[in-house]
């Protein structure tokens, strides 16, 4: 673990061995596509690669990546829909449970918040950073989700 100031005391393979299952797990609860997280992982430590010296938390700088990354790979993707209504995009969400077919219902700064918080149990002032919001809106976004499930699922 680094603090603020020091550069990181891991090698860019050493982490690339030690948090690439992690995060392919945050970028498919975070899009529900295999194929997304994968691109979305390789394009997090590829840029990561080029500035590793300067990187005081990898953990967290590839978090922050990978959620950015889904998040612009999936407003392309909406565009691209939207551009081509004929052709059908048919996208199959993950089939974990009744719990997972909820949250995956959830507006997207929800369903991150939701991922961020109870699958990678990172606490709310973490995510804040992560998504760039202010903390008191990720308190809000995390209680309208909560609340929402609560709905859905009584």
């Amino acid at each position: 673990m680094t603090t603020k100031g020091q550069m990181p005391n891991v090698g860019f393979e050493e982490a690339y061995r030690e948090y690439r299952m992690t995060l392919l797990r945050l970028a498919y609860l975070v899009s529900g596509s295999h194929e997304m997280s994968e691109d979305v992982v390789q394009s997090a430590f590829t840029s990561a690669h080029e500035r590793w010296d300067q990187i005081e938390n990898p953990s967290r700088y590839l978090k922050k990546a990978v959620v950015n990354l889904v998040k612009d790979a999936q407003r392309r993707q909406f565009r691209l829909r939207a551009k081509a209504v004929d052709r059908p995009l048919v996208t199959l969400p993950p089939d974990v449970d009744e719990t997972w077919t909820q949250i995956a219902q959830l507006p997207w700064t929800q369903r991150a918040v939701v991922v961020l918080h109870y699958y990678e149990d990172l606490p709310l002032a973490e995510i804040a950073d992560i998504l760039n919001r202010p903390a008191a809106t990720v308190r809000s976004d995390h209680r309208r989700a909560l609340g929402k499930l609560r709905k859905a699922l009584a």
